[in-house]
């Protein structure tokens, strides 16, 4: 079974439907009981990073999911819930984040600037990926070029140890990130077709 963390940030449900339309039983939850009972971890989240950290910190989640995540319990961060697994965010302030994958979440925009280059923030929309590994369990069926479902301003950097695919948007995009049983898509699976199906269907088989 994999558990979702409910942590009243993202669209969780449309997450579970994916999961249930490819065979795969899911929780949305956050109890700890279950959290701890589950074969996967899943963390999702939309918005800013650090409304997101606080309400973990709220909801006294923070050290359990450090705790979870060191046990080698497979966990997937998506979107904003990748970017939590960093070590720091500089969205609207400073924020510390999860501290599972070393690097830090930094400024579409602000890069933009000291490029000049001239693209829409946030990035929204399909992109493809370039796979840099296929020591990832999550590329297992991905082919070069698949695209996928974007929808972000900010994006990790001096990640480069735990990077395993990125997209080209103006700047080199960590698309998909690992650092042992620790990964992170920065785009939706769960928006992403077929292809987000695959990277899910690969998550759910790990360890199996």
């Amino acid at each position: 079974m994999i558990a979702i963390i409910d942590y009243g940030v993202g669209n969780l449900f449309s997450l579970a439907r994916s999961l249930e339309y490819i065979g795969e039983k899911s929780v949305v939850t956050r109890d700890l009981s279950i959290l701890e009972e589950a074969d996967q971890i899943i963390l999702p989240g939309v918005g800013a990073f650090g409304d997101a950290i606080e309400k973990l910190a709220q909801l006294d989640l923070i050290e359990p999911i450090q705790k979870l995540a060191a046990s080698g319990k497979p966990f997937l961060g998506i979107c904003l819930g990748m970017q939590l697994l960093f070590e720091t965010s500089e969205e609207f302030g400073s924020h510390e984040g999860l501290g599972l994958i070393p690097g830090k979440i930094v400024s579409m925009t602000d890069a933009f600037q000291q490029k000049n280059i001239d693209l829409k923030v946030p990035q929204i929309g399909w992109n493809q990926l370039e796979v840099l590994t296929d020591e990832c369990p999550l590329v297992r069926d991905l082919q070069q070029g698949d695209y996928v479902y974007y929808v972000h301003s900010f994006y990790a950097a001096d990640c480069e140890e735990s990077l395993v695919a990125v997209s080209d948007y103006g700047v080199k995009v960590p698309g998909i990130v690992q650092k042992d049983n620790v990964m992170g898509t920065q785009f939706h699976p769960e928006k992403s077709g077929d292809v987000g199906l695959k990277i899910l269907k690969a998550f759910a088989e790990v360890g199996k």
